[in-house]
């Protein structure tokens, strides 16, 4: 009884936290000077076809950089605290109906991360999703196969060799361009095209790579932690 009233004081407290939000939310009458520099100039400078991939790949590109890097502190606070179960523990075999799903659809879905982060300049996408999706399609193969083990160095050397190519094109914006991850270092080709928008596309396959790697090494850990 307590419990349950406690939760009904807390769920209370966040209503009357976040009404304000909703009922006193108005939207505004103009762009801010900033807001108004990224949609004027953001498509001729950029070349991207999606104005918010161009804002966080390149003009906050530090920021992208840090969310990353939290990604992977989390990644190995998990792994840390988990450790390795020297343990071995009999589990169940998976459905029939998961095995026969699983190799359907796991093609698929890893094809569709790809072609997330791949269209991300193009398409409300990127990196970030990307590599969520590709990162369900293996946790769907683990499901169907609960005894098989994904190679912990494959997944470090694609996170560490994803990571380091990210610094070196954000170094290079900074050396060959007029900024860190300025994508401007690769031609800008034609507006709208899947080859345009300078390097927002291989910067965003890093990206995708590198979230997609972290993700399954959580679930990589949670497996052998089991």
């Amino acid at each position: 009884m307590v419990k349950k009233l406690f939760s009904l004081i807390i769920l209370a407290l966040l209503v009357i936290m976040l009404l304000p939000l909703m009922t006193d939310f108005a939207p505004f009458a103009e762009l801010s000077r900033v807001a108004e520099k990224y949609v004027q100039k953001g498509p001729a400078e950029v070349g991207g076809q999606n104005l918010v991939t161009s804002v966080i790949v390149t003009y906050r590109g530090l920021d992208t950089l840090g969310e990353i890097a939290v990604l992977f502190i989390a990644t190995a606070g998990i792994g840390f605290l988990l450790g390795k179960s020297s343990g071995k523990h009999k589990r169940s075999e998976a459905s029939q109906l998961v095995n026969t799903g699983t190799a359907f659809l796991l093609p698929i879905i890893l094809l569709f991360g790809v072609f997330i982060f791949l269209h991300g300049h193009l398409t409300p996408g990127g990196g970030f999703q990307g590599g969520v999706v590709i990162a369900s399609g293996i946790l769907l193969f683990v499901l169907a196969n609960a005894d098989s083990q994904i190679s912990s160095n494959l997944l470090h050397w694609i996170e560490d060799l994803s990571g380091a190519f990210y610094v070196i094109i954000g170094l290079l914006g900074l050396i060959l361009a007029g900024g860190f991850l300025d994508n401007s270092i690769l031609p800008l080709g034609q507006f709208g095209k899947l080859i345009s928008a300078g390097a927002i596309p291989l910067i965003y396959t890093l990206i995708g790579l590198k979230v997609g790697a972290e993700l399954v090494g959580i679930l990589n850990n949670m497996q052998r932690s089991q």
